[in-house]
């Protein structure tokens, strides 16, 4: 979608790339920053609960499409334990963050398969939303089941986590296509 309102404000192709880089590193940075400012307010629960860095991934994908989603995806758990790390409280935790990369790249990667759709019909963001939060969370638990006896994570402790993150995916279920369907009535009212 992001791609396509380039185009036809006929952005140069070495601008398309810097205006994706920006776009992608302030979707990174909010993926950082949303998590610190969840879990200052309602601790580590509140985190499980509302899975905020997974908001900004999700919009990434719907916003940048399949691969520069997939690259916010993959970078925003990554970056967030670097600058964690460095600050003495990694988010997410080592022995997490593979996992939680596979889980976001997921995530940004379906909701972006969907960006043409977006593109023509901005309802197409519900859907987006709720396939790569079912492909995200199922690729999570499959991973856990192949790793669990290499790792201290069992598929009963990650299946709690996800029935606790429950309401944060029906929130964002609705929030994203919103913030979606927005951007893309303000990229592309030109162009309608």
């Amino acid at each position: 979608m992001f791609e396509y309102a380039l185009t036809m404000k006929n952005v140069s192709y070495g601008k398309k790339i810097t205006y994706k880089s920006l776009v992608s590193a302030g979707l990174i940075i909010l993926a950082v920053v949303l998590p610190q400012l969840v879990h200052l307010a309602l601790g580590q629960p509140g985190g499980v609960k509302w899975l905020p860095m997974y908001l900004p991934v999700l919009i990434g994908g719907c916003l940048l499409g399949a691969k520069w989603g997939l690259i916010t995806g993959i970078l925003s758990p990554l970056v967030s334990f670097i600058i964690t790390s460095a600050i003495g409280n990694p988010m997410p935790a080592f022995a997490r963050l593979p996992f939680m990369i596979a889980e976001l790249a997921a995530f940004a990667l379906v909701s972006g398969l969907f960006s043409k759709k977006i593109l023509k019909n901005g309802l197409w963001a519900f859907p987006a939303v709720i396939a790569a939060q079912i492909a995200g969370r199922a690729l999570f638990l499959l991973l856990i089941a192949v790793t669990q006896r290499f790792t201290s994570f069992t598929v009963p402790m990650i299946w709690n986590q996800i029935k606790a993150g429950l309401p944060g995916l029906l929130v964002q279920a609705i929030i994203v296509p919103v913030i979606i369907i927005i951007l893309r009535k303000i990229l592309i009212k030109d162009n309608d």
